[in-house]
């Protein structure tokens, strides 16, 4: 195998290694996938992305989604926007259809911004998923003085933890214990979100598999959903992260859209012998 092409993107800080795969398959195993993605040693990013020809009918692109660790996410918003506008320069179109693991993702340029269909949100327990039924809307943990959850999935498990002072919260060490809690059986993303006003939020997300970001599109769309359906917020609002802003909308047929920035950082290649025993 020659060298094997890559571009490294992010939206608002939260990074990305893309790899295409569409003329020439590439498996990407565990260990190439925690090798890449060392920040010391490697690329580092906080998901590797790597597109495939689309599995279904109506979309333009597959994007498989690899955190950090190695294990494979079903949803990640801010990486979704950085395929859309690569994909749409390459096609000089002005939308696209992005398929996932968790299901199509239509998607459109804005303005200098994106706008991607995140879906709807699915706030039943089983969708989550929690581990037994409880109401998505308050979920009981009891850490540290955290008030209760509110959890839906966007794609991916989220629990979204609302706190008078952002500054003031161990999101670390939270982070790390609540992704594993006993309610989560596959694991949660983990927001810790301040509200500032009925239309801006602050944001900041441990994510499954990846730890703490700079963002989180998919983490955004599930507080803005979760503030809303406290009665904190209207169906749309800023969401406010280290590096800028998204605008999360929860429209009344469910869907979610989220609307920012990306950027590409560099271009580079990466030694085929990563990918010899994928």
């Amino acid at each position: 195998m020659e060298t094997v092409p890559f571009a490294k993107m992010h939206g608002l800080g939260n990074d990305f290694v893309v790899i295409d795969g569409r003329v020439r398959p590439i498996r990407v195993s565990e260990a190439a996938a925690q090798a890449i993605g060392d920040r010391h040693t490697g690329v580092g990013f906080d998901q590797l992305i790597v597109l495939e020809p689309p599995q279904s009918a109506g979309a333009d692109v597959f994007m498989r989604i690899l955190n950090a660790d190695g294990s494979e996410s079903g949803a990640c918003g801010n990486a979704t926007r950085c395929i859309v506008s690569k994909v749409l320069d390459e096609s000089g179109r002005d939308r696209i259809v992005v398929e996932t693991i968790s299901g199509l993702l239509p998607a459109n340029r804005a303005g200098g911004e994106i706008t991607v269909d995140m879906g709807p949100a699915r706030l039943d327990w089983q969708a989550v998923p929690l581990a037994q039924a409880i109401d998505t809307l308050a979920v009981p943990i009891g850490l540290d003085g955290l008030g209760d959850a509110t959890c839906c999935s966007m794609g991916n498990p989220h629990a979204t933890f609302f706190v008078p002072d952002l500054d003031a919260v161990d999101m670390a060490r939270l982070g790390s214990i609540l992704e594993h809690h006993a309610i989560f059986p596959a694991r949660a993303n983990i927001g810790f979100a301040q509200v500032v006003s009925p239309g801006r939020i602050r944001l900041q997300v441990w994510e499954r598999g990846a730890g703490l970001t700079l963002a989180c599109g998919s983490g955004a769309c599930a507080t803005l959903v979760a503030a809303a359906r406290r009665g904190l917020t209207g169906r749309k609002a800023e969401i406010l992260v280290k590096h800028g802003r998204l605008t999360i909308e929860w429209r009344e047929d469910g869907h979610v859209l989220m609307t920012g920035p990306v950027a590409t950082s560099f271009t580079g290649t990466l030694d085929p012998s990563l990918f010899d025993a994928a």
